[in-house]
């Protein structure tokens, strides 16, 4: 196709300089700025952008950049219901033989007769592609890449011979647009073309005037991972990504499929996608139309007017907590050559950049309206990437949210409170289809149609308490926000409908008739199919007594609760173990060479509060055992749990051993491996990325600082104040997180040692203030400041 010149806006005669402003280069804050001194070789390096929907990864090129990008909606299928219809009629054959010690018998029939159908679930995909290619860019010298978690903005800078050229970009969330911004520091020397393309198979790209369209339909799920039986629905979603260039200066050149921009002075590309996805039942949306919308709202808007929306969205949110940790002159390295060095030099700046990071990852992907972050975020390039990038919810996606309410960003679980809501209507139909019992059940992974039945295999799949431990996040935003409207017209229901399904679901253990066991299930991913694991139960009691808490608060129910009361009680106890540890199981089996990466037994002193040193001092030691017997090691989000762990048994060195073990480079420099810790770009590595990691970190490193589980007997809240500050963190200072019960800290430390802690109280609730074991109790106004320093803690 001939060329074609659409416009051409020619410089003034009258001009007499060749030279534009760029702007002065930021300062650098090594805990709020990633930065590189050359361009991402892979996936894995690129910076991450995101408003919720839009995500997108920098690898920042000179030559030729590409900009990958996602929507949160792609994914291979269409609306389905995954329940196997008579699953029930093996529930009592499944449970006799695991009782009789024919796991294998068990398991087989599970998988003939139980299992999700068809055996797994969808993948997340990835869109498209942005490619801009810069003639004679190659040679580019005083190169540097930067991430800026203070504004949310990705640059590249560079020169060439004497012209400096720079490009922002961000994901707005006001405008709904991935905004990409290019300068140069000399009028009309700006030249590049630019194109789009997508790793789907059926796609077109159209050139438009000044837009450049990307239009196609999502793959079927790979035919290279359909599991046993196939029965995979076919994908039907479609979907469209629009960039419209809006150039200063110079003229825009139709191609083909490209747009080549010349002699510009600056250009500022707007990209919006969507697909025809509308809910989990529904894919009726017009892409095309929505894509219209997108850019009908950002027709007559100036890149600074976007800039600005954008920087006081993210900024509404980013700026409500500060930390301030120690900085030197190697905080100033380039983010790699830090991550390099960490285990050794233990830089507090770069534990500080670690946890901005995690609260920046949240807000980029989960907004109110959107998907929950999934096992990636929003940032996916492979079409078949590792487990699907779905939602894994045996403790990968409720890692992701731990981080949400503690660092004061209780909007972001919006997404996932909507989730649950969903899987509590799919999930009524399994619990019905598999278990012939009321309520509703979700098992160990969901998708984008909510998929709620066991998948993959009888031996890790048939785990009936997802739904239960999701449900814990709803409670948590009650406690830390105080809202009673949504305690009653959402919580409750949710809470309630869960728990009538175990109240059917746990049976008397034949060996303790008094006890009520949970079975089948397993303990994840551990072990195989069997009755009474103890992460079952520790999950149980607490929805339990969430439950009669909310139902108490509601009025309402007081026969269920009754029932709840009653078999809350005889739930199996939490066993120690020959070892001394706390066992997995009911049966004293654990073995203690066994490293595996899961360590669900001690979900009880973390993410639930039923284990504690001050409140249940042996069991308590008998996690000490398990962490010891599963080492300090694990998968990249599973040293992010351990940190909790440990901060939860008041031990901040050793938590801070874990967050060394995970502040690592996960590429091993001597053999190339991928063995876990951080990629460059500071994702955390499974290995390969799994983003919970992130979240589980941000959220360590807060348990460390402030705890808020434990409360008295009037069920006030304690507020521990450094409850395991570890050695390296000897100076510090954070402000803006929050306590459950509406308190939000201010708390300053020297040589190890308290300052002074202000406190917020955003409800008016009693204050349980404590420190070193010491204690300041008194009554709160809502909206009081209350400062204190050490010596006003007494005993």
């Amino acid at each position: 196709m001939k060329p074609r010149l659409s416009f051409l806006l020619f410089i003034p005669i009258l001009f007499l300089s060749c030279t534009q402003h760029l702007e002065p280069e930021k300062e650098l804050d090594p805990s709020l700025m990633l930065w590189y001194d050359k361009p991402a070789e892979s996936w894995i390096e690129a910076l991450p952008v995101g408003n919720g929907r839009l995500g997108a990864m920098v690898f920042g090129g000179t030559a030729n950049e590409t900009i990958q990008f996602n929507e949160e909606t792609l994914w291979t299928g269409q609306p389905h219901d995954y329940s196997h219809e008579g699953a029930s009629e093996v529930l009592n054959k499944m449970r006799q033989l695991l009782w009789a010690g024919k796991q294998g018998e068990a398991q087989k029939l599970g998988n003939e007769r139980f299992m999700s159908q068809p055996l797994g679930q969808l993948s997340y995909q990835p869109f498209g592609d942005i490619l801009l290619s810069f003639p004679g860019h190659e040679s580019a010298t005083n190169y540097k890449r930067e991430l800026d978690l203070e504004d949310a903005i990705a640059t590249v800078s560079y020169d060439v011979d004497d012209v400096k050229f720079k490009r922002e970009i961000f994901s707005s969330c006001p405008d709904q647009s991935l905004v990409i911004r290019l300068k140069s520091s000399k009028t009309n020397a700006l030249n590049f073309s630019l194109g789009m393309n997508s790793p789907q198979y059926v796609f077109d790209v159209i050139v438009d005037g000044d837009q450049l369209i990307l239009k196609g339909k999502a793959n079927n799920y790979p035919e290279d991972k359909v599991r046993a039986g196939g029965g995979y629905p076919p994908s039907l979603l479609s979907f469209e990504a629009r960039i419209k260039v809006v150039n200063e200066g110079g003229g825009l050149v139709e191609e083909e499929d490209k747009i080549r921009i010349t002699n510009a002075n600056a250009v500022t590309l707007y990209l919006v996608a969507a697909t025809s996805f509308v809910n989990y039942n529904d894919i009726s949306a017009d892409p095309a139309e929505r894509c219209e919308h997108y850019l009908d709202h950002l027709q007559g808007k100036s890149y600074e007017q976007v800039k600005a929306d954008q920087n006081a969205d993210y900024h509404k949110l980013f700026n409500r907590v500060n930390i301030d940790l120690p900085q030197s002159e190697i905080s100033k390295r380039p983010t790699n050559e830090r991550l390099a060095t960490f285990k050794e030099d233990e830089d507090p700046s770069l534990v500080a950049l670690l946890y901005q990071y995690g609260r920046y990852l949240l807000i980029s992907s989960s907004r109110p309206g959107t998907q929950p972050a999934n096992l990636q975020g929003i940032w996916n390039y492979q079409l078949s990437p590792s487990w699907d990038s779905k939602y894994t919810i045996n403790i990968n996606t409720e890692m992701n949210y731990w981080p949400a309410e503690i660092t004061n960003l209780p909007e972001l679980t919006e997404p996932l409170i909507e989730m649950v809501k969903d899987l509590s209507l799919t999930g009524q139909e399994v619990a019905k289809e598999h278990y012939d019992m009321d309520g509703w059940v979700a098992h160990h992974n969901t998708d984008i149609w909510r998929g709620a039945a066991p998948i993959n295999n009888a031996n890790h799949g048939i785990w009936p308490s997802g739904g239960a431990w999701l449900s814990q996040h709803l409670w948590w935003h009650y406690q830390f926000n105080g809202d009673k409207e949504f305690l009653k017209e959402t919580v409750y229901s949710i809470l309630k409908e869960a728990s009538r399904f175990f109240a059917e679901y746990l049976v008397s253990d034949p060996t303790h008739p008094d006890w009520l066991v949970s079975g089948p299930s397993n303990s994840p991913e551990n072990g195989g199919l069997v009755m009474a694991p103890t992460m079952d139960h520790q999950i149980i009691r607490e929805l339990f007594a969430n439950t009669i808490e909310a139902a108490e608060m509601v009025g309402d129910d007081d026969e269920l609760i009754a029932d709840l009361k009653a078999k809350r009680a005889r739930i199996a106890p939490n066993q120690i173990g020959r070892y001394g540890q706390l066992q997995e199981w009911l049966q004293d089996v654990d073995d203690p060479e066994n490293e595996h990466r899961h360590v669900s037994h001690l979900w009880g002193l973390h993410p639930g509060s039923e284990i504690h040193p001050l409140t249940t001092p042996e069991l308590a030691e008998a996690c000490k055992v398990v962490l010891a017997h599963r080492g300090d090691g694990g998968t990249g989000w599973s040293r992010a749990w351990k940190i909790n762990f440990w901060a939860r048994l008041l031990d901040g060195d050793h938590s801070f051993l874990i967050l060394k073990n995970l502040m690592v480079p996960s590429i091993n420099p001597e053999t190339g491996r991928d063995e876990g810790g951080l990629y460059t770009n500071l994702f955390d590595a499974h290995p390969p990325f799994q983003i919970d990691g992130n979240f589980g970190a941000t959220s360590g490193i807060t348990e460390m600082l402030l705890q808020s589980h434990l409360r008295d007997e009037n069920g006030a809240f304690y507020q521990d104040i450094l409850p395991a500050l570890p050695g390296a963190f000897a100076n510090g200072k954070i402000s803006g997180i929050k306590g459950r019960g509406g308190f939000e800290f201010e708390i300053a430390w020297e040589n190890g040692e308290l300052t002074s802690v202000t406190v917020k109280s955003l409800l008016g609730n009693h204050l349980n203030l404590r420190y070193d074991g010491k204690l300041i109790s008194q009554e709160t106004s809502k909206g009081g400041s209350y400062t204190f320093n050490s010596d006003q803690f007494s005993k």
